[in-house]
């Protein structure tokens, strides 16, 4: 299966080995007439850990697309698949547009000039979903006139192969209805590589291999919703969306093996077809409790994927010919329905009280025929497998005295059923139930000053995905797998935070039980040596951070310096000392004359030695030259990873395997980006909330 290993490239090229994380929030904003500010306003804020970028007064509003600008944001990490969005320290990302939780399909069609606000939230509430480490949140332009307003982006970028990317957007609002559609189609053409050595020198047994892969991908993106406002209060939303791909691509494998002195040259081609659709219907109902100054919302959601993939391999032993070795065909599809409700009433002296609770049911699928020539045989298995989810959560926030404080706690018990179709037994069976506190306090010390404190308990859920069998055929001696045997992971973190003005100083300490990473199996019955994501004991670490946004005249600047020490620790693996590490980023605009714009963003890591890993360090350093003529035209011209620095080594030992690794990137990239729009649409009150906390999961 091709995404086991792609997930393993993006993974690591992207701050390798955080594990998955999930979340969700949902309240009401009301909408509130467009203001024009001059002047010299703020671009970036930092409140108790938070960091908020005000879009219209940055440099950041010329960027081509969503997604590409969340990749230039302070510890913001794309994965070069661009499947999963990471925050340096916290994992993987869940996503928000007007505290509506969405997937990066919905986020692909929204503007980049619709965008007031995004913020990165290090430090969520009860309110989001016990995975939730971190949320992007993306606030949209809002206002109260009518009209109608269309879009039309061109995207053309050049990196290993030519991609093209265009879009079309459209908001029409009339009396109490706002009906809202998009449509993109993207012709890419994805490389993507890496390789490994391994040596078991229990077992006689040398190993090094490099794979690459070069995918051709039509792709197709629609969404359109509508929401009716029926008063002030109360409103109805009934929102689409949609995004259908077809992947062509070859999978080649170069590999050398030394098993007990039998040396072996072999070269590997695996050629696949592959359809994938992505759907998302959700309708949701928000009313307004007068009689006692409540708000009650409900909603239901479905979501499903369907990945349909066929494969033919052929092996060729020291150039002796290629010759057919194995014939596939693998299905996976996930379905997810869910239902919420959330309650929220403001009382006097600046304290409120949320209550909420959430109902969720997952069915995945994953069948996989596997016909071998030689030997011949046939392997045919469904892997089945049910969840449940059942969630309440309760906040208040308030004052006392001069502290600021907000209490939290939710509950979730979790029901889970995998097993083998044509087996009776259970293959994995789980029913737990965890309490997650949250609580946050903060102490103004004065107008300029402040001193917070903060402790939170989540989990992180394993991808749907993940959890199946399914394994990608590398070479004769080695694949990658699923693994469908896989715990959540526990966090436990504090922080403390000191802030002055708009300068940051924080240090937080995690502690997590059976943190997720790729590790290596080796099967000396069958002589196959397996990569595949398996809990590891325990990691711990500190992490100490400095952020400070700058601007004088023409320039602008914000930076963030981290210095952290991780451990991850496990029996089965060597441990080696764990040792501190550094991450920067640094994001620079520049006013120049004639109305040019250049904004130029680097980031990078120091080397990384954490316990069982050991990861060389890497930067990369963007930049992007922008223009907008008459008003309506934007042109934009970037250039990402001008040095080509943005691959990835590391090495570990574990269950008596060495494995050193190499991730290469295609982030090297040259673009030119055209973006026209007309009309005029105010008064966006788009409001539909996705309730589905795990669709984060569905890959």
């Amino acid at each position: 299966m091709k995404n086991v290993w792609i997930g393993l490239l993006a993974a690591t090229a992207s701050i390798a080995g955080f594990s998955q994380n999930e979340i969700k929030k949902d309240t009401l904003a009301t909408p509130l007439e467009e203001i024009a500010v001059k002047g010299n306003a703020k671009s970036v804020s930092i409140k108790n850990g938070n960091i908020k970028l005000d879009i219209p007064n940055s440099a950041f509003k010329t960027v081509s697309n969503s997604l590409d600008l969340l990749s230039k944001l302070p510890k913001v990490q794309v994965s070069p698949d661009k499947e999963s969005i990471y925050v340096v320290g916290k994992g993987q990302a869940l996503l928000y547009i007007d505290n509506q939780k969405v997937e990066i399909n919905e986020l692909n069609s929204l503007a980049v000039e619709d965008i007031k606000s995004i913020e990165i939230l290090q430090n969520p509430s009860s309110k989001y979903e016990a995975a939730g480490r971190a949320v992007i949140l993306v606030t949209r332009k809002l206002s109260k006139k009518e009209g109608l307003k269309a879009m039309i982006t061109e995207n053309a970028s050049f990196k290993k192969y030519f991609n093209n990317y265009f879009g079309t957007h459209l908001d029409i609002k009339k009396g109490k209805l706002e009906i809202r559609s998009n449509f993109n189609y993207n012709q890419l053409v994805v490389w993507e590589s890496n390789g490994n050595d391994f040596l078991i020198p229990s077992e006689g047994i040398a190993m090094d291999y490099l794979v690459k892969a070069v995918t051709k991908r039509p792709q197709f993106v629609f969404g359109s919703g509508i929401f009716y406002k029926i008063n002030a209060d109360d409103y109805l939303s009934f929102n689409v969306s949609c995004r259908t791909q077809k992947d062509k691509f070859d999978i080649t494998t170069m590999t050398y093996s030394n098993i007990q002195n039998i040396e072996n040259r072999i070269a590997t081609t695996n050629r696949n077809n592959e359809d994938r659709q992505y759907y998302s219907a959700f309708f949701n109902y928000n009313h307004a409790l007068k009689s006692i100054e409540g708000l009650l919302f409900t909603g239901f959601q479905y979501t499903n994927l369907n990945r349909d993939m066929s494969g033919l391999i052929y092996d060729n032993y020291n150039d002796t010919g290629f010759e057919p070795v194995q014939k596939r065909n693998q299905e996976f599809a996930v379905s997810v329905f869910s239902g919420r409700a959330d309650f929220e009433k403001k009382f006097k002296n600046e304290t409120k009280l949320e209550l909420g609770a959430l109902f969720l049911q997952a069915r995945s699928d994953n069948g996989s025929l596997t016909e071998n020539f030689n030997p011949e045989g046939k392997t045919d298995t469904q892997y089945l497998y049910k969840e449940r989810n059942s969630a309440a959560y309760s906040q208040f926030s308030g004052t006392l005295k001069k502290w600021r404080y907000t209490l939290g706690l939710r509950a979730e018990n979790t029901y889970v059923k995998g097993k083998i179709q044509s087996e009776k037994g259970i293959l994995v069976a789980r029913n737990y139930t965890d309490i997650f506190p949250k609580l946050e306090a903060e102490l103004p010390i004065d107008s300029t000053k402040s001193v917070s404190f903060r402790y939170a308990k989540s989990i992180s859920r394993p991808d749907f995905s993940s959890l199946s069998q399914a394994t990608a055929y590398i070479n004769p001696y080695f694949a990658f797998s699923g693994n469908s045997n896989l715990d959540p992971s526990l966090t436990d973190e504090i922080t403390v935070d000191f802030q002055r003005n708009e300068m940051a100083i924080g240090i937080s300490y995690i502690q997590k039980k059976h943190p997720v990473y790729y590790g290596s199996i080796y099967d000396n019955t069958q002589h196959l040596l397996t990569l595949k994501p398996i809990n590891f004991e325990k990691e711990s670490g500190f992490n100490f951070e400095f952020t400070m946004p700058f601007s004088y005249r023409f320039w602008s600047t914000t930076n963030v310096f981290s210095a952290v020490l991780n451990k991850v620790e496990d029996n089965a693996a060597v441990i080696r000392q764990a040792k501190p590490y550094g991450y920067w980023y640094s994001n620079n605009t520049f006013k120049l004359p004639k109305e040019f714009t250049l904004m130029v963003t680097g980031w990078g890591l120091t080397r990384q030695q954490e316990g069982i890993f050991e990861r060389k360090g890497i930067f990369t350093l963007d930049a992007t030259v922008s223009k907008t003529f008459l008003q309506h035209f934007d042109c934009t011209l970037s250039c990402t990873d001008i040095f080509r620095k943005l691959n990835t080594f590391d090495n570990y030992t574990v269950n008596a395997v060495m494995a050193k690794g190499r991730y290469f990137s295609d982030a090297h990239m040259l673009s030119l980006s055209v973006k026209y729009s007309f009309g005029k649409l105010k008064n966006q009150g788009f409001k539909e909330k996705d309730i589905d906390e795990n669709a984060n999961r569905i890959r």
